[in-house]
Parts: C-alpha cells; sequence; structure tokens
C-alpha cells in the first residue's frame, strides 16, 4: 500500500546542510499497522507530512521516493501533479494531526467541516453527509452526536476535539490513515475504545495505518511492525513482537526501560499517620452554569492529602480532578456547605480556606503551589525564564534584586536546567525543559504542597521518566506533599502512596497503589486498569472490561449501580480502602 525508499528532508537548499531526515524506509501492507516510535525531534511527523506533502514552511524533500497504491494505480507522491494528489488527500490517504485546536478552522462547525470530507471526494447529498458524519461522531464516542455537529472548536474539550478530528480522517474510508499521537488527549478508557475503533475499521476495509507515537503500550497493542527513529534516521525496525521483546539497538533499549509499566507486584507503602493532613476537603461540589444548564462538577467530595505524601487523583476528562485543583489553588470556590482545610503546622490551627479566601489567598499561596498540564500555555512567551521562575519572589516581595537573582541560579540548578539559560525565552526549550521550568516557578517559595495537574502526560517517555525521577528527588530532599493528577496509571502506580479514583464527580474508590492495581473493586477503576496499555504484546487491552465500567452506571453490578434519584456512600472494605457502593 506504501512503500517509503530512501527519503531525506532538510530545512534549506544548501546541499550542505545536514538532513533532518536521513535516509528514512519502510513499507506499509493493506490492513497492516506499523508504528513510528521515537523521542521529539527524531523526524517522526516530518516523514508523515512527506507523504501527503504538506511540510513546514523552510523543509523540502531532497531525495528518495513514496510510492502509493498497488498495481497499475501506484504512484509515486513526492512527483505526482497537485491537482492527482489533492483528489488522494483526505480520500484515499486521510491523517489524524496531534493538535486538534490548530488543525481544526475555528470559523466553521465540526459538522461542517466533517461534512467537507464527503462532499469534495464524493456524489453524496448534504442530507446523505450528514447521516454518515452523525453515525460516525457516535462511533468515536461522542456523548451527544447531534450536540457535537452543531458546537464549533472552541466549544469542546481537548479530547472531544481530538474525537472530532478521528471521525474526520475516517468518515471517508481511506485505504491509508497517518495518526499522528492520536490518543495523546484522549483518557485511557476513550484512547483503548478508539485503538480498538481504528482496528475493527482496519478489519472492514483492509485499511493500513502509520501510527506515530511515544506510547510504547500503543504501540503493542496496535502495531504488526515498528520503526524507531532517533535523530532523523533508523535505528531499528522489525515485527512488533520482535523490536519490544528483543530489543537489539541500544537506544531502543533505552525507549523500553523508560517505559512506564504497572507492576505485577507493588511494594506495600508505609503508613503515614491519619490525622496528620495538611489539605483536607470536606463536602466538597462545585456547579457550573452554562446558559440554562447546570453542571456538577464536583458532587460531595471528602478527601485529604496528608503530609509528606503524593495523592493520586486520576479519571477521566470531565470527571472533575482538575476543578477539584482549582478549588484546593482557590481559584475557584466551592459550591455552598463545602470546606476546604489548611494546616500548615503539624500540631497548628487549621485555616478554613473557603470562609476567607480573599483575605488568606495570597498567603496560602506562599505554601501551596502548582505545577500545570501544558508548560507552554502557562509560560509568558515575553518574559525570560529568569524573570518567570523570580516573579514568585517578586509578587511576594521576597528578597533583594542580587537575592532573586542568586535564588533563580539555584533552582535552576536543582531542576537540571543550566543558570546560564536564564536569559533565554520559553520558545528556546524543549517540552521537557519547560516542564522544569515550570517546576522551578513552583518551588520558588519553598511551598509545603505542590499540585501537578498532568505535568507528563504530553512528554515523551524518556523525558517523562527524568520530570517523574526529578519530583521524587524534590519531594524527598524537601518533605512536600504531593496532590498529583493523572490518567496514566502507571506513572501513579510508581509516585502515588494513595490514589483517589473520580468519575462524575464524586471519587468511587480510594486506596494505596499495592492495594488498588492488584484488587480493585468498582468496575469503573477496574476499567481504567484493562485500559491501560502496556509495551508487551502478550498483554492487550481488555476492550469487554473497559467498555463495561467506562460506560453508563446502569450496566455495572447491582452493588455499584446508583438508585434513581440518589445516592451510594464510600464504604470502607479494609483500612485505607474505601469504594462506593451499597452499604
Amino acid at each position: 500500500m506504501l512503500k517509503v525508499e530512501n527519503l531525506s528532508i532538510r530545512f534549506g537548499r544548501s546541499p550542505a546542510l545536514r538532513p533532518v531526515v536521513d535516509g528514512v524506509g519502510f513499507s506499509i501492507d493493506a490492513g497492516q499497522s506499523v508504528a513510528l516510535v521515537g523521542e521529539s525531534g527524531s523526524g517522526k511527523t516530518l516523514t508523515c507530512r512527506s507523504i501527503l506533502r504538506i511540510l513546514p514552511r523552510g523543509a523540502e524533500v531532497c531525495g528518495g521516493s513514496i510510492l502509493f497504491g498497488d498495481g497499475a494505480d501506484r504512484v509515486d507522491l513526492l512527483t505526482l501533479p497537485s491537482s492527482r494528489l489533492q483528489a488522494i488527500r483526505g480520500s484515499r490517504i486521510a491523517m489524524i494531526f496531534q493538535e486538534p485546536m490548530s488543525a481544526l478552522s475555528p470559523l466553521h462547525s465540526i459538522g461542517e467541516q466533517t461534512m467537507e470530507v464527503l462532499r469534495l471526494h464524493g456524489s453524496v447529498s448534504r442530507r446523505g453527509a450528514k447521516e454518515e458524519c452523525l453515525r460516525m461522531f457516535e462511533r468515536v464516542g461522542f456523548p451527544d452526536p447531534g450536540r457535537a455537529f452543531r458546537s464549533y472548536p472552541f466549544q469542546l474539550s481537548g479530547g472531544l476535539r481530538q474525537r472530532a478530528m478521528i471521525a474526520m480522517a475516517m468518515v471517508g474510508h481511506p485505504r491509508l490513515l497517518i495518526a499522528d499521537e492520536p490518543t495523546t488527549a484522549l483518557d485511557v478508557t476513550l484512547q483503548a475504545q478508539v485503538l480498538s475503533l481504528i482496528k475493527d475499521l482496519q478489519a472492514e476495509s483492509g485499511m493500513a495505518v502509520l501510527l506515530v507515537t511515544h506510547d510504547l503500550g500503543v504501540v503493542a497493542n496496535m502495531a504488526d511492525a515498528v520503526v524507531v527513529m532517533r535523530g532523523g534516521r533508523v535505528m531499528e525496525s522489525g515485527g512488533c513482537a520482535d523490536v519490544l521483546g528483543a530489543p537489539l539497538h541500544p537506544y531502543t533499549r533505552r525507549l523500553m526501560a523508560a517505559a512506564p509499566t504497572i507492576p505485577e507486584q507493588l511494594p506495600r507503602c508505609r503508613p503515614l499517620p491519619v490525622e496528620d493532613w495538611i489539605l483536607e476537603f470536606h463536602n466538597v461540589a462545585k456547579t457550573f452554569e452554562r446558559g440554562e444548564a447546570r453542571v456538577k462538577a464536583l458532587d460531595g467530595v471528602d478527601l485529604s492529602v496528608r503530609r509528606g505524601e503524593t495523592l493520586a487523583i486520576v479519571g477521566e476528562s470531565g470527571s472533575g480532578k482538575t476543578t477539584l485543583a482549582r478549588i484546593a489553588m482557590l481559584a475557584d470556590l466551592p459550591d455552598a456547605g463545602g470546606r476546604v482545610l489548611f494546616r500548615p503546622d503539624r500540631h497548628g490551627t487549621a485555616i478554613d480556606l473557603t470562609g476567607q479566601a480573599a483575605a488568606v489567598g495570597c498567603g496560602y499561596r506562599r505554601f501551596a503551589q502548582m505545577v500545570f498540564q501544558d508548560p507552554y500555555a502557562s509560560l509568558s512567551p515575553r518574559m525570560s525564564v529568569g524573570e518567570i521562575i523570580a516573579e514568585p519572589l517578586a509578587i511576594h516581595r521576597i528578597g533583594t534584586a542580587v537575592d532573586r537573582r542568586r535564588r533563580v541560579r539555584r533552582l535552576m540548578e536543582q531542576v537540571g536546567l543550566d543558570p546560564a539559560w536564564a536569559c533565554r525565552y520559553p520558545h528556546a526549550f524543549s517540552g521537557g525543559q519547560r516542564q522544569r521550568i515550570s517546576i522551578a516557578r513552583a518551588l520558588a517559595l519553598d511551598p509545603m504542597l505542590l499540585i501537578c495537574d498532568e505535568p507528563t502526560s504530553a512528554l515523551d517517555v524518556s523525558v517523562q521518566a527524568q520530570v517523574l525521577d526529578l519530583l521524587e528527588e524534590i519531594k524527598a530532599r524537601l518533605g512536600l506533599s504531593l496532590m498529583f493528577i493523572s490518567h496514566d496509571l502507571a506513572v501513579v502506580a510508581r509516585l502515588a502512596n494513595r490514589v483517589a479514583v473520580m468519575r462524575a464527580g464524586q471519587v468511587v474508590e480510594q486506596a494505596p497503589p499495592s492495594v488498588l492495581f492488584s484488587a480493585p473493586l468498582h468496575p469503573y477503576t477496574r476499567a481504567l486498569i484493562a485500559a491501560s496499555p502496556t509495551p508487551d504484546v502478550r498483554r492487550c487491552i481488555d476492550i469487554r472490561t473497559v467498555a463495561l465500567g467506562a460506560g453508563k452506571p446502569d450496566l455495572w453490578p447491582e452493588p455499584f449501580r446508583p438508585p434513581a434519584g440518589g445516592g451510594l456512600p464510600l464504604v470502607q472494605v479494609a483500612p485505607d480502602h474505601f469504594v462506593r457502593r451499597a452499604a
């Protein structure tokens, strides 16, 4: 179906410039899935974009061929006239882009953009195109396909925008699907369902898939063959079972070693004193108004963070994780009746943050800081790194200008950055380095509590491992308490002392990781664990367990099924193990 031979790409026209993609070659058969893996900057995305000839400005192909089709229909996409290539793009070859917000038009509804594929490449009527789009929206997991059809990109969450991109690529039933990190923004349960959908479509139509990802668990579940890239060159390639089961190149071995996995057996954590908490939520609820509709993001959450522990909060998008973090930082206030208590000293008096939010807000943030999910969006592009890290010190009027510069240099050294880079701006750093800058800024005020909202979700596995090592080292050295939000259970298994599983604004199960991952009770917890991909071709995702736990609560077993018009209590079933079910 596709044969890439000796492909080379460079920026600039000078022959003296070294190609950023150098001599890459691989092939894909009909119905086959091939995965391109490697760190950011390895040339994976450039290779994929060259197939459709949509390279960024300044990049050009300087050698090689890309053959598409079979028999008399085979063409070289690099030399094909633009008019003939346009007929192939979107119909015979479709692409799912990594960042949906930049790939979707902000001026057109999701439905109009999806129908455009069918209207441009087929003779279907507008009504028929709409019906086909609504069917595809339902298949990719939109809870309300009709509403999604009418919505604009800015009205959807990141996960829903990615679903729209997937639907747009698949609605034309292409012969080759290029998927550039198609599930990066998705929860593990939805990721499992989307991967299952792609495999079903492959089985139905014989579609070939070229998958770009840094998640080796996704590779193990999806790919027939693997191409490992580094520095624009192929380091290793072969069958998935061979490359992941017995990697030969040292770089492939390093990627495998850095891939987070849920261990078969987790060590039991030393229990911390139950009464020694630093932050506590009591009956916290939060309701948002969306026009005439009222959305309950949190529904009676009772949770505590013990001093010196890492409390991980896991769940799908919309489960209330980030809303709880924003309330913990006083960026939002809970509904009436909810209380958030903070105790800076072990035997001191607790401070009611919600009762006097305006008075204690600025002072409280000296003790609690946040590391955001997207470091690029949370760092000002107009400030140098030194100014960004020093800003909390300036706001709280700590030290002189000389003291702050000295403090910035020490913080940069602590997070593994060269202090000489303090005069650079965020755009000059990689994703992992930008997250280190965010961590340095959060540590500037010597906080007691660090709230991390998906801090590693957009990072390559090797960079992710470095950031996790850094967080563990800082926590141990400074005695910090961590509230760690994630949907990656392998990361949680590594870091957490306790895990709280959230769904639809409620905590449905809570336990130490050694208990939760070995003997989960709630069907939703089981779905999360079953959906977590591992880089082992012998341990495929159990899609039936995922579909049951992530589906409607009406399908859950009787003890966990909420009664009509009411809720279920959080019941203690063992020491430090709670589950929401009938008492």
